[in-house]
């Protein structure tokens, strides 16, 4: 299996100005290492599940096109961006954009967004989630549409686009990959199975894991699209790789067919972090 990094926590010793140079570092870091995706959140405050909400957060796709400047291997993007944020023609430009500039190693990550708070405080709209979900589908429509060639008008439920028109198209072939992230059984994985060529599962835990694959397994069989050829990744941010049971739930992973196992940084230690699981995980992790 492969190994993905994901910097959701920018709290450090310095900062503000800590953290460029500290990006920059963890980003070479890892990609030294044998890490293969770094990602970062798309949120707007730290999420309070996860720390105090005046935590520092920076925005993700600044962040993406400065840490690609940095580093020339590893793909690239936002776990996962809230698809309330930007207009999907908008978000389907940045994603373009972030491709063409890092040589074809963007990923287009989406989700239906959930993090009320900040969608309030920032006067973002914040609608249902039935409606949400509806969006998600709409906007990564829209960006196939663009990514096609197709540029002609787009009429949706929730989005009036003229014209569908981008340029340049991207660099990655034949498009940015659609990773799709959550676990929610009955939406988020039915349009992972109909879109996605990468699902990121947000569990660690194998037993779910296995569930939520035989879910996405069924999905795909029903929309008619090939559930082998769908990237299979879960979340080990919150996993201890000293823990007895780190290495028996990465055999487990591995048997179920995951491909990659996203880490975490930790604050205050971003760069120490990634250079212990660089040396101590990465490598065993390959074998596995």
């Amino acid at each position: 299996m492969r190994a993905g990094i994901h910097f959701w926590n920018y709290t450090m010793p310095g900062q503000p100005a800590s953290l460029a140079p500290t990006i920059a570092e963890v980003a070479r870091t890892a990609e030294d290492g044998g890490f293969d995706q770094f990602t970062v959140m798309d949120h707007w405050f730290q999420m309070e599940t996860s720390g105090d909400t005046a935590q520092p957060m920076l925005e993700a796709f600044s962040t993406l096109a400065f840490v690609a400047a940095h580093t020339q291997r590893m793909r690239l993007a936002p776990l996962v961006v809230g698809v309330t944020y930007r207009h999907p023609g908008l978000l389907a430009k940045t994603i373009t954009t972030l491709d063409v500039l890092s040589g074809g190693r963007a990923a287009f990550g989406i989700g239906a967004a959930w993090y009320e708070r900040e969608h309030r405080a920032l006067g973002v709209p914040y609608p249902p989630i039935a409606e949400r979900f509806e969006r998600l589908e709409e906007a990564i429509r829209i960006a196939l549409q663009m990514w096609s060639g197709d540029d002609g008008p787009f009429e949706g439920t929730h989005y009036s686009l003229a014209e569908t028109l981008g340029s340049p198209r991207p660099v990655a072939p034949p498009h940015p990959p659609v990773l799709i992230g959550g676990k929610g059984e009955r939406k988020t994985l039915r349009i992972a199975a109909q879109y996605a060529q990468i699902v990121n599962l947000t569990t660690s835990d194998p037993d779910e894991a296995a569930h939520l694959l035989d879910v996405l397994r069924r999905h795909c069989d029903t929309v008619g699209t090939d559930y082998d050829a769908i990237e299979k990744q879960v979340m080990g941010t919150r996993l201890d790789p000293s823990a007895p049971e780190f290495w028996p739930s990465m055999q487990r992973f591995a048997a179920l067919g995951v491909d990659l196992v996203v880490f975490g940084v930790r604050p205050n230690a971003q760069q120490a972090w990634v250079e212990t699981l660089a040396a101590d995980v990465v490598p065993r992790l390959r074998e596995v």
